[in-house]
């Protein structure tokens, strides 16, 4: 398996960077071809701004949605972030690791999305009509690959269930689970967690090390959140509505968009 792991922690002696080896080192053992990229090593830019449509007529309004689409298909988009494209089709799973800061993927992994997540590749794939609205969500560019986050988070595991004072971290990843990596057809596998991050002990790292490399063993073979795929008949289209009976009793929120199983 050719697996792609991008990196977002500014300091690589962090907890973050010593679990990167961990992961890299487990995967390379078990035969597997691994890629880096490290943005803030590489000094990713973040920001979508006219110097990422070069091509744009001096002058014209930026509608980053259109320049997008047009840069894709004109074959346009900047080196760095061409870049980035050819390795995720290169790649046969995608690992996003990054500490959890402010209940979110930090700015310049967001940035890596906003920009390598181009129209005609990641979104606005498909037709779109009043049978079908797309390919996403299960389907898409990168259907047929697995997607896993590797997330550190300063907070105790219990601040991160569902009575927890952060709210569940199933949750709290949704958005980067669901919106970014199931959208453009990944096979999302359960995340791996590291909790108080902060305070953890020299000690302790070696039982989280091994945690690690145990679902690095098992990442080929891991079983999927079982998302609901768009286009399978349990949404009504086009209004995206979830049809009415398919959901548990007492489901709610983003839990409805979750099968009761892989089945």
């Amino acid at each position: 398996m050719k697996v792609l792991l991008v990196f977002a922690h500014p300091e690589p002696r962090s907890l973050n960077g010593r679990l990167r080896d961990v992961a890299v080192a487990e995967l390379e053992a078990q035969g597997h071809e691994v890629r880096v990229s490290d943005l803030y090593a590489d000094n990713w830019k973040s920001a979508v701004d006219l110097a990422d449509f070069p091509v744009l007529p001096p002058g014209e309004r930026l509608i980053p949605v259109q320049a997008s689409k047009k840069a894709f298909q004109t074959g346009t988009l900047t080196d760095d972030v061409e870049a980035e494209i050819e390795k995720l089709l290169w790649a046969d799973a995608l690992i996003l690791q990054f500490p959890l800061w402010w209940f979110a993927m930090p700015a310049i992994l967001k940035g890596w999305v906003d920009r390598v997540f181009a129209y005609g590749f990641a979104y606005g794939v498909g037709e779109h009509s009043e049978q079908r609205w797309g390919d996403r969500y299960g389907e898409g560019t990168l259907s047929g690959k697995r997607a896993m986050l590797i997330v550190t988070a300063g907070g105790w595991e219990e601040h991160y269930t569902p009575r927890g004072i952060n709210g569940p971290i199933e949750d709290l990843l949704f958005p980067i689970q669901h919106g970014i990596l199931y959208y453009p057809g990944y096979d999302v596998l359960p995340p791996f967690v590291a909790y108080r991050a902060d305070g953890l002990k020299e000690t302790g790292f070696e039982p989280l090390a091994e945690r690690l490399r145990e679902r690095m063993r098992d990442f080929p073979f891991t079983t999927p959140i079982p998302f609901r795929r768009q286009n399978a008949g349990d949404y009504l289209i086009p209004s995206m509505q979830l049809k009415t009976g398919l959901e548990l009793a007492g489901e709610t929120g983003f839990a409805l968009h979750r099968r009761a199983s892989a089945a």
